[in-house]
């Protein structure tokens, strides 16, 4: 929702506190004194405070104003997030699989993603989690160019870990 400011003749109160376009105060005066000053420089009496006795405005030029302020929200708006992207591994995963799987973590962090690897563990396979915490690190050994953002941790249905690019 766009805030909508008081421009010239829109402006109710009485009295202003005035700032030129330069950003140099020029103090309280009637709102004719300042509508006739941006008159004359050929630009806008813009209310930029109104909650404040007396209100704070402004002599600039509102259409360059607005169109700042809409760029200024575009560029906000197209920051790119860091997305968390998961990658499993199981148990049982053979060689191959798990190099695909490497290229595609190397893939990941060189778009920027943060990485959470997770090595799941089934039935049985949880008595023999130390086997699934070396196969892990097997995996991690695959890897170049990142940085553990924390330690391997034990979880319900496994070990994971979370990796950034470093």
């Amino acid at each position: 929702m766009k805030q909508q400011l008081n421009i010239n003749n829109r402006i109710r109160a009485r009295e202003l506190q005035v700032i030129d376009e330069e950003g140099k105060q020029l103090g309280i005066m009637p709102i004719q004194e300042a509508l006739n000053l941006a008159r004359e420089k050929d630009l806008d009496l813009v209310e930029v405070s109104p909650q404040i006795q007396p209100p704070i405005a402004k002599i600039m030029d509102y259409g360059k104003y607005m169109y700042r302020k809409e760029r200024e929200e575009k560029k906000r708006g197209k920051t790119k997030e860091q997305e968390r992207k998961t990658v499993r591994v199981g148990f049982k995963t053979g060689a191959h699989d798990l190099d695909f799987k490497a290229r595609q973590v190397q893939g990941f962090l060189k778009e920027g993603h943060i990485v959470k690897v997770e090595l799941t563990l089934r039935g049985r396979e949880k008595a023999l989690a130390h086997i699934g915490k070396q196969k892990l690190e097997q995996f991690l050994a695959k890897l170049e160019n990142f940085s553990f953002q924390e330690d391997v941790k034990r979880s319900p249905f496994g070990w994971t870990i979370v990796i950034v690019k470093k």
